[in-house]
């Protein structure tokens, strides 16, 4: 009797539909790869490059270390003037050299800038100076003429590398205005007192008298103490060169042009006309062909200028000596090029990059 309950049919659960697969996953797309640049294989620079203002060059020489260096070039030619005058060209170079150092002190106190006394530019100065004087000519203008030199040579255009002269040459130019008898009267070689003779230069120029070429190489001669011994300041002047601290172009293009000029003139007249051998080594032109020509200043920058600086003074010179009222054009002759040494930056400076033509 007892009936078995029937449970309630459950409805059927509708079958689950297999499970969808998953989409396959889409391809990544390949990286394409750069192009290789072209100038990479032209220059593969070590380390990286750093651009900055100039200067890009760098050199351990300074303008004191070149100063001193032009200073001790000149030792050996003022040793044969002390040998040649005794202590008449002691005093005269520290003169000159403490005239022009205390002047340059002193305009740096007004001026209120830093002393310049350590360049030795200054000292460069005074020591030029004495060597063009005699070594009678007396103390008192030498310090005249190195005050000038300091104040009116070099201050006056705005200090060193401003200066459009030679500082010693235009003191001896003011000294030769001033004192002209006092600064011709020539002491002889181991003398002391200052006896009216006259250089080689005037020797032949008024009375047509030679000198010998051994006297003019060795500085036997009455004259200035940079007249002294050619060889001893060819010498230095060599050094300099070597050094790079005159340009070579100029004494060459000096001394070659008046070698040349002077030669031509005693081919024509040798009576009338000295050798060009004793153009060379008379005088003072070897201190101004190597030491106060090449002053890095007051001479052309460029190579093509220096080579008209050199062959313009050598040509004045000739025609100082030969035809001028004064023996000697050392100093007139580089003091003209001094001139126009702008004018000669400004038509051989070389042409830019991409600089059209004029």
């Amino acid at each position: 009797m007892d009936e078995e309950k029937k449970l309630p049919e459950q409805p059927e659960q509708p079958e689950k539909p297999a499970a969808e697969a998953a989409p396959a996953p889409k391809p990544k797309p390949k990286k394409k790869k750069p192009k290789k640049d072209p100038r990479a294989k032209l220059y593969k620079p070590d380390h990286l490059l750093i651009m900055s203002s100039s200067p890009h060059l760098s050199t351990v020489d300074s303008v004191s270390r070149i100063m001193w260096t032009v200073v001790i070039a000149m030792l050996p030619a003022l040793l044969m003037g002390v040998y040649y005058f005794g202590w008449a060209a002691i005093k005269m170079a520290v003169t000159c050299i403490l005239a022009a150092v205390i002047t340059e002190a002193a305009i740096n106190r007004l001026k209120g800038e830093r002393f310049t006394i350590k360049d030795g530019s200054a000292v460069i100065t005074g020591l030029l100076l004495a060597m063009t004087l005699p070594p009678s000519f007396e103390l008192s203008g030498a310090v005249i003429g190195s005050v000038f030199a300091i104040a009116v040579g070099k201050h006056i255009f705005g200090g060193l590398g401003y200066n459009i002269f030679n500082p010693a040459l235009l003191g001896r130019a003011f000294l030769q205005a001033s004192f002209p008898v006092a600064i011709t009267t020539w002491t002889n070689p181991r003398t002391v007192d200052a006896v009216s003779t006259a250089t080689p230069l005037g020797a032949f120029k008024f009375e047509q008298i030679g000198t010998a070429l051994t006297d003019l190489l060795y500085g036997n001669t009455g004259g200035c103490l940079g007249e002294t011994s050619a060889i001893v300041i060819l010498a230095g002047g060599l050094f300099l060169i070597i050094k790079k601290y005159a340009d070579w172009r100029i004494p060459v293009s000096y001394l070659g042009t008046v070698f040349v000029f002077g030669g031509i003139t005693w081919l024509i007249d040798p009576v009338a006309y000295p050798t060009p051998m004793f153009h060379l080594f008379s005088g003072g032109l070897m201190l101004g062909a190597f030491f106060m020509a090449t002053d890095m200043v007051t001479s052309p920058i460029t190579s093509k200028g220096s080579w008209i600086f050199g062959i313009g003074a050598g040509i004045l010179l000739v025609i100082i000596r030969l035809w001028g009222g004064l023996p000697e054009g050392v100093m007139y002759s580089i003091l003209l090029m001094n001139a126009v040494t702008p004018l000669i930056n400004r038509y051989t400076r070389p042409k830019y990059f991409g600089e059209p033509r004029a």
